[in-house]
């Protein structure tokens, strides 16, 4: 409909509260042209006095308040929907509960955690690589503290030297132990879920039992098989093994806790062992025993070795002269063992030879 018409309008409109419980009401309106949405908004409203928190939309566009209704590109029959603005929330002049700026970006500042299943992060633990999270494919290795390993994986990283700090504890192979998984049958190799058991009673190794791996052979054995079989031998392989032998694998705190200090102690004891290292990079006791030796055969007659008391002579040409020799002059074949007094100068060396 053109703005600029001079003919009176007779549009028939309708009028639709936001507010579900206000009925839609229908109205003929013939506006002049001093009319505004505002007094159409007071001939509506049975409080005009709020009429400031109400606001009309037509096609999801917001119509102005003093926009005169004959000038509206209002079609016959359209809908005009009366809105009430919310109060408070921001944006409108009211409280958004913060003091400041400042106040209300920190409440995003830090991130929440994800909430872990801990049934998902325990088979994790039990059917992955603790180092590359990758899922457990032979060979498979567990170090003292009874973390389970890809054996390839722990080798590579710790040749790379990138074992990050919680594994610093594995210095090479000896820190690690292989092991023998025993299949569940029926299970294809790789196919993502549990795979191992119990090759005793069954149960499978996902973390809801309690495993130990014997040190000697390797056999990975469910606890409740070692104590329903009482006794000191494998019972697979029955390889003998002592209490200490056994390593709980994925173990509590206190068990990782005693299985530290057992690494601990094993590591002073090979320490002790070790023998100390003189400075000229001879093992001490070594040196102690070549000196016993030497003086209990009486070594030490001149022929540079070693005296009585296991102390080193020093080598001297006259000790070795023949009987009949005379010892200085045989000492001159070897070395200059007469030193002259006569001191040389620059004018001095047109002398004979003799008097040198």
């Amino acid at each position: 409909m053109p703005s600029n018409s001079l003919e009176p309008l007779q549009r028939q409109i309708f009028v639709q509260f936001s507010e579900a419980q206000i009925p839609l009401q229908t109205l003929a309106l013939s506006p002049t042209t001093s009319q505004t949405f505002h007094h159409l908004k007071l001939s509506l409203l049975p409080n005009p006095a709020q009429s400031s928190n109400f606001y009309f939309t037509l096609n999801g566009r917001t119509l102005d308040d003093s926009a005169p209704i004959s000038r509206a590109p209002i079609a016959n029959f359209s809908t005009l929907i009366l809105h009430g603005k919310l109060r408070g929330g921001g944006g409108d002049g009211g409280a958004t509960g913060a003091e400041s700026r400042d106040c209300y970006l920190n409440m995003y500042a830090e991130k929440k955690p994800d909430k872990v299943d801990p049934n998902e992060q325990r088979l994790s633990k039990w059917l992955n690589c603790a180092l590359s999270y990758e899922p457990l494919r032979e060979p498979c290795v567990i170090d003292k503290l009874g973390n389970v390993f890809n054996k390839e994986a722990l080798v590579e990283a710790l040749l790379g030297k990138k074992l990050p700090k919680a594994f610093r504890h594995i210095r090479g192979l000896k820190d690690m132990m292989n092991i023998e998984l025993s299949w569940i049958p029926g299970i294809e190799k790789g196919h993502g879920g549990t795979q191992f058991q119990c090759p005793i009673t069954g149960l499978e190794f996902n973390g809801k039992y309690k495993f130990f791996a014997l040190r000697g052979c390797g056999h990975v054995l469910s606890a409740k098989a070692l104590k329903e079989v009482k006794s000191s031998s494998c019972l697979v392989c029955h390889e003998e093994f002592e209490e200490s032998d056994r390593i709980v694998i994925n173990g509590s705190e206190e068990e990782v806790a005693v299985l530290r200090e057992r690494l601990e102690e094993e590591r002073m004891k090979i320490k002790e062992k070790k023998p100390k290292k003189a400075k000229n990079g001879q093992v001490g006791d070594q040196i102690v025993g070549v000196k016993q030796k030497a003086s209990a055969k009486g070594e030490g007659n001149g022929n540079g070795k070693a005296d009585s008391n296991g102390s080193a002579k020093r080598f001297k040409a006259a000790d070795l002269a023949p009987a009949n020799a005379n010892k200085e002059v045989y000492a001159s074949l070897f070395t200059s063992s007469r030193k002259s007094n006569f001191k040389e100068t620059f004018s001095c060396r047109s002398l004979p030879l003799g008097r040198n």
